[in-house]
């Protein structure tokens, strides 16, 4: 059957988004200009979506001001109106509305700082000028002083106007900035199934940089042929460095867990692929780039836990009978550093029956102080939570370290809680 000549544009033009729109005969005048906008439209990703109404939806969110920062123009205006009566006339307190419009740009826009400029401005003549109220002659509302305070008060407006436009700027960025980081959080720390098999797992993620809400510090669970595969680490260092050394190490993982039949081939598997990452660092920093980090295995058959630990803080295996620190026999080293040391990876097992549950943890937990300076004693405070289900455990780890600091989380605080369900392991 004879074929016809190909399209324009070579062999891949039948790949081209076809876009079927209705013919433009019987429609009235002007239909085919119509027709040919639609297209465009479909053609440019709209549907039909006002550019107006796209870039609305993409706006970040700007945070409210707090509530005391709302009402202290209010508040500022009672204490000025308190003043007024029991002040003699020759001392005009209404001199001190002049910075009301600044005090408002603390809180509200630039419009709504306008606002409260006029609104000073015609308070100030108020209380200039009314016998009944402010004890002046009319007279005194164009008295020289006066005069001055209403162009004092018009070039604060105008200043408190600049700053409110200043500050929404800022704001916005910074919600921007929020947004974005978030977004890349949930990429790199995505949350982790609640049960795999018979094991339920929580996380708690707490970044010491408030307004970027994303650190050096790590976690995933990852169920595999071999069993539930966990990693909770901690990257040297902060900043954007530190963040791509996290995704590297991270996606490493989620695919050597999966490969390696035994937790030892995991680290080297990850030692490899963090070198090779360092490797293309700039300077002197390959050597200073390396990551702690614990990886343990529950086995879906087995009441045991293995666990390899690369210079991280211990991890809790908590039990009826109590806390206790699981410390390695024999310590290997962190990620990239292996080769430095020469010395390899051990696999640690320790009993992990039903009703078990295993605390990981970053080092911002144990090095948070109080306010004596003194370190927080994490077994000593798990202590009396035994029972708890991993959710209500980290719920309770995080408000006891907010308590103990004071609300001065100065490092990235990274755990995960691994719990073995009653019943049969072997079932």
């Amino acid at each position: 059957m004879a074929r016809g000549p190909p399209p324009p544009g070579g062999p891949h033009a039948r790949a081209r988004l076809r876009v079927r729109v209705p013919s433009s005969r019987g429609l009235p005048h002007g239909g085919r200009a119509v027709r040919e906008r639609t297209v465009r439209r479909l053609l440019r990703g709209g549907h039909g979506v006002s550019r107006a109404a796209r870039a609305g939806a993409e706006q970040p969110r700007l945070p409210a001001p707090p509530p005391w920062l709302r009402w202290l123009p209010a508040g500022y205006l009672a204490v000025v109106l308190a003043i007024e009566p029991v002040t003699p006339v020759d001392w005009p307190v209404s001199f001190l509305l002049i910075a009301l419009p600044l005090v408002a740009a603390y809180a509200y826009g630039p419009w709504a700082v306008a606002v409260v400029t006029v609104f000073a401005i015609v308070f100030e003549g108020v209380l200039a000028g009314t016998p009944c109220c402010a004890g002046r002659f009319v007279g005194y509302l164009w008295d020289r002083h006066y005069v001055a305070n209403y162009v004092c008060t018009s070039l604060v407006g105008v200043l408190g106007a600049i700053l409110a436009v200043h500050r929404t700027r800022r704001e916005r960025t910074l919600a921007t900035v929020r947004t974005v980081a978030e977004t890349a959080q949930r990429v790199l720390l995505r949350p982790v199934p609640r049960r795999l098999g018979q094991v339920a797992v929580e996380t708690l993620y707490l970044s010491a940089a408030a307004e970027a809400r994303i650190g050096g510090d790590l976690y995933e669970v990852v169920p595999t042929a071999f069993g539930v595969r966990l990693l909770v680490g901690d990257v040297r260092g902060k900043g954007l460095v530190a963040v791509e050394t996290a995704a590297t190490m991270l996606g490493a993982f989620r695919e050597a867990a999966h490969d390696e039949p035994d937790l030892t081939g995991v680290a080297r598997r990850m030692e490899r692929s963090m070198s090779r990452h360092a490797a293309q660092l700039p300077g002197g920093e390959a050597a200073e780039r390396f990551v702690t980090a614990v990886f343990a295995e529950i086995p879906d058959h087995e009441p045991v836990i293995r666990i390899v630990n690369c210079g991280h803080p211990p991890p809790l295996i908590i039990k009826e009978g109590g806390v206790a620190e699981l410390h390695a026999t024999d310590p290997s080293p962190p990620i990239n550093l292996g080769v430095l040391t020469g010395d390899g990876y051990h696999q640690d097992v320790e009993p992990f029956g039903p009703g078990d549950q295993l605390l990981l943890y970053t080092d911002g937990v144990t090095e948070t102080r109080g306010p004596g300076g003194a370190f927080y004693p994490l077994a000593e405070r798990v202590g009396p939570w035994v029972g708890l289900a991993p959710r209500e455990l980290l719920d309770r780890l995080h408000e006891d370290l907010l308590a103990y600091s004071g609300g001065n989380l100065d490092d990235d605080i990274a755990a995960l809680a691994a719990y073995r369900l009653p019943g049969d392991s072997r079932s």
